[in-house]
Parts: structure tokens; sequence; C-alpha cells
């Protein structure tokens, strides 16, 4: 192996494309994002249960003004140091634009007061404190036994919480969060308690690995601590009807000044909107077009809709039960595994494994969790099927296995995970930016059209159907927040919520439940749903520019290797650091 130390650019590049990554002797900035990684962790446990990294496993993060705070110093503390370092290499030299951009932005962020009135309906303190329990252990007593103790600490997350909301919103009465995100959160607490709700079936009848059941005691202390879990839920809805809805903005859009920072934190770029937005409507009218050619083949003479109706009742696409899907997805991700490993990909061997699993919530959402550092915890993708569903069709869900599994997130995930020899710990497991990982995903679903793997006139009117959400969430993202006027297919003028759901059901073919979830995620997190498609336009440009430079020459897997073991930067820093 050769050993990287002040290495040209064209050197990099060419160790990076081969077979067997170069080794690297860590240096001075790596030793800073290694220390500032530590800390990270040692300050959220959250974040180090999702990483696999064995710190506090029986707390969770601090969520008062304090930890805030906390968290922002320590972001002014590392930036410091990164004032005075010298890179030795470009992989020094990305480590410092990535970390400068993603930490100032975590500054900025902080100073505008809006990390601690964050409150939504996906990705909020009150939804991190609950799904952390989907990745800890629980084969055995003793890990059962930590369960309990992190269950006994998510009183005093929330109550912490809490108290940051409310002194947010006393500083500044525009930080209080939209009245529809308030309401779903409040019906989302309601979900988690009762006899059926997350907290009674987590610890009820909890079993070891081997099948066994708890010993009593533990068994009594466990459902207790989830019992208290589950009444703090239910505190905190009565909290949020009391002290937060009373107090709630009746409009949706936050401005267009806080969403062009938002816009910044979930892609690593700065975009014009105005441009982005038209490009958003062109996308959609142009697959609009695509879908109904499509729909013409499958069924002659149907429109979009009546052809899906048609792939749901044909058997050929059909699953019948949680077993059957999660066999399914398994297969799938193993297949794709082994057809892209040496050709489109080098795959290292403890990435080939992913797991696909029924997860234990009823959300309705797909998800990728993560390998743990050591590989012990493979990368999983997750399911999470409503309740009372019991019919799945493959058509409209192909691409979304490709998106989370292979060659979406996992070897997104996973592949940078594993470049211990290459990257520090800050690149490869916590550095991680939507526009990056999420264009990368709707990439990884176009590659597999290209590839032949969507020839199949159903499976590709769900790729289409897909692509079509995503590109209406640029859309909708941009032009409500923004307050950019409404396409002239609503009715032009200003955005309404009926404006928004009559665009949204014009684009995407979901259930209503599911759609109506969609339009409160854009409306209570700005800026994250644009960035797939906008990340995946960018991924696209990159691969064309890269393929115009190199002409015969081009290699998609060295293109994808080099691109992969860049990791999750900004998309900015990546341009940068592929075209260096």
């Amino acid at each position: 192996m050769r050993r990287v130390t002040d290495t040209s650019s064209s050197d990099l590049a060419t160790d990076l494309a081969t077979d067997a990554a170069p080794h690297r002797t860590p240096t001075a900035v790596d030793a800073i994002a290694e220390s500032h990684f530590d800390a990270v962790m040692e300050n959220s446990p959250i974040e180090a249960t999702y990483l696999g990294v064995d710190v506090r496993q029986d707390e969770l993060d601090d969520f008062s003004p304090a930890g805030y705070r906390a968290r922002a110093d320590l972001a002014r503390a590392t930036l410091a140091r990164l004032e005075t370092a010298e890179p030795v290499d470009d992989i020094d030299r990305v480590t410092i634009a990535a970390m400068r951009e993603r930490l100032q932005l975590d500054v900025d962020i902080h100073e505008a007061g809006l990390d601690q009135c964050d409150l939504n309906v996906i990705a909020s303190p009150m939804q991190s404190v609950r799904d952390v329990f989907d990745l800890m252990p629980t084969d055995t007593q003793e890990q059962w036994a930590t369960v309990t103790r992190r269950l006994d600490a998510l009183p005093r997350a929330l109550e912490q919480w809490q108290g940051s909301l409310l002194a947010s919103v006393d500083a500044d009465p525009a930080h209080i969060s939209a009245r529809r995100q308030v309401e779903a959160c409040m019906a989302q607490c309601g979900d988690l308690v009762g006899d059926d709700g997350f907290f009674a079936t987590f610890t009820g009848g909890a079993r070891t690995q081997d099948g066994q059941p708890l010993p009593e005691a533990l068994a009594a202390d466990l459902g207790a601590a989830g019992r208290r879990a589950a009444d703090s839920y239910a505190a905190l809805k009565v909290f949020l009807g009391e002290q937060i809805l009373p107090r709630a903005r009746e409009e949706d859009a936050v401005g267009r000044e806080h969403y062009q920072l938002a816009s910044r934190h979930f892609l690593g770029a700065t975009v014009d909107l105005e441009e982005t937005y038209a490009w958003g409507q062109e996308e959609t009218a142009r697959l609009d077009a695509e879908m109904r050619r499509t729909a013409e083949r499958i069924l002659p003479g149907s429109t979009v809709k009546e052809a899906m109706a048609h792939l749901n009742e044909d058997p050929a696409y059909r699953l019948h039960g949680t077993d059957e899907l999660q066999a399914w997805m398994q297969t799938k991700a193993d297949e794709v595994m082994d057809w892209l490993d040496g050709t489109h990909f080098d795959i290292p061997g403890p990435v080939r494994t992913i797991e696909c699993r029924i997860a234990p919530t009823h959300t309705g959402g797909i998800y990728y969790t993560g390998p743990s550092e050591d590989f012990t915890r493979p990368g999983r993708m997750w399911w999470s099927v409503p309740k009372g569903v019991e019919t799945f069709g493959t058509w409209a869900e192909l691409s979304t296995v490709y998106h989370e599994g292979v060659p979406g997130h996992h070897l997104q995930v996973a592949q940078t995970t594993y470049r211990a020899e290459l990257l520090n710990r800050w690149r490869r497991m916590l550095c991680w930016v939507s526009g990056h990982g999420e264009g990368w995903a709707l990439y990884a679903e176009r590659l597999m059209t290209e590839l032949g793997f969507m020839d199949d006139p159903g499976n590709y009117l769900g790729f289409l159907d897909a692509q079509s959400l995503r590109a209406a969430r640029v859309v909708l993202d941009i032009g409500i927040h923004c307050g950019f006027e409404a396409p002239e297919e609503v009715g032009g003028g200003d955005w309404t919520y009926d404006k928004a759901w009559q665009f949204l059901s014009a684009h995407a073919n979901n259930d209503e439940a599911s759609l109506r979830f969609e339009l409160d995620r854009y409306l209570g997190w700005p800026g994250q749903a644009p960035s797939y498609k906008i990340g995946e336009r960018i991924w696209m440009q990159l691969r064309d520019e890269t393929a115009a430079a190199e002409g015969d020459s081009f290699d998609s897997k060295a293109f994808h290797r080099r691109a992969l073991d860049v990791g999750s930067v900004g998309l900015d820093v990546l341009v940068e650091a592929m075209r260096r």
C-alpha cells in the first residue's frame, strides 16, 4: 500500500481510483477533526447511538438552552483551531473547507435562534428522542438494562426541550412554530401513548436474542420506565396545546431570509432560488409528459392514474404481508450488490452486508441507518409500515429500494465509513449534508434506470412518479417559503395551503394520508425537501462534466470511487474537490 502525505491533485485522484485505497499518515488537521468528533459524541449520546459509538448510551442529549449554547461554543472553538491549521494534502484541504462550511452554519443558525425553536413533524427533538430506541441493541439483559436507564432519562430530556421552546419564543415571538406543525406534533404524541403505542409495545414482552424473557426485576423496571416515557409524551401533548399552540403563527411560510439560511444548511451551496424555482416547474412538466407516455405503454388509452390502478391489481407486482416485503427488499438489495460490485463500484467486503428490516413504528416511511464504525452493526434499510397495510406494490417501491439501499445510501454511507485508512472520523461518520446524500440517492435511482434495471414499464412508472414528487417539492418548498408567485396551473397569485395541495396532488400519486404528511413536512422543515432534486442535478452535472473532460477514458467505477471517497460534504466543497 502506498502511504499518502503531501500528494499532488492528480496523484491523489489516481490513488483513489485504485482497488486498494492508500494508507495515509494522520495530520494535524485530522487531529482537529477527530477532537471535534469526540466532543460531539460526548455532547450528543443520541448521535453516538446513530453512529454506533459507545458513549453515554444510557443518556440523552441536553436540550436545555445551555445545551444549545454548548454545541454552538464547540463549533466556534473548532473554527478557531482551523484558522491556523496548515493542510498537507488535498484531503486536508477538503476537511478544512468542509468543516468551516458546516460549523459556521451551525453558529449562524444558533445566532439566528433557529436551533432552539425547532418544532416540526419529522426532525425535531420530540422525534429524535423517540427514534434513538430503534437503533439500541436489545440482545442481552445488560443491553435491556441500558435501554431502561435511557427510558428513565427521557422525561428530563423532553422537559429541557420544553424549556428551550418557551425561552426561544419569549426571546423572539417570531421563533414560534406554525399552528399546523404544533397540531401535527400533538397528534404524534398521542400516537406514542396507550396500550398500542410505541412504548407499550417496545417494552412489553421484551426478550433477549435467544428468546428468553427478562428477569422479573428487570422486566418490571423496563415496564415502569416505558410507562414514564409514555406519560412524558402525554404531558408534552398537553404542554404544546396549552403553552405553544395559543401563540403559534397562522402562516406556514418562514420568509426568504430564514429560507436562504436553511437552504444553505441542507445543500452546502448557495443556489439561485428564482432560477431553481423555475427549473422545478420545468422538471414537473417534463416528468408529467414522460409519465403519460409510459402509461400508454402499460395500458393503451389510459391516464396515468388508470395505469397505476391497473398495476396495483397485477399479481406480478403484489406482495402480501410484511414477511414477503422484507424478503423482497433483501433479495433486491443482495442482487444489485452482486451485480454492481466490480463493474460500476468497488465494494469493500464489510460493505457487502446490508440488512433489510421492518421498522417498529408505523409512520409509512422508508429510511436507512448506517453501520457502526466496526461494522458489527451493519447498514440497515427500514420500512415503517402503517397499521393495517398488508399488501404492497413493488412497481411503486423498487426505485426507493435502490435509493435507500444499493447503490444509494448504503454504498454512500457504508463505503465512506469503511475508509478509515483515508479519512478522519468527522469526514467518514459525522458530516452529513442532505443535498449530497439525498442527491446521491436520486442519482443512484437514475443510474439504475440507465443500467436497465427499470426497463419494465411498471417499474419505470414508479421511478417517474417518485421523481415527480421530488420535483414538486422544489416548487412547493421554495415557492411557499419565499413568497414566489404560484404556477398558473393552480391559479397563480399567492400560495395557499389549498393551492399547495392541488399542485402536490397533481404531481404525486401517493395515498392522501402520505401526501398530507409530505406537505406538512415541507411547511415545517424548510429547505430540506428540495435538496434531493437539487442535489441530483449537481451530481449529474458533475458526472457529465467529468465524462466530457476525460472522453473515452471515462470510467464510471473510478468516478464513483473518487466521489464516494470524498464523503458527504457540502455540494460546493464536493464540486471543488472533484474538479481539483
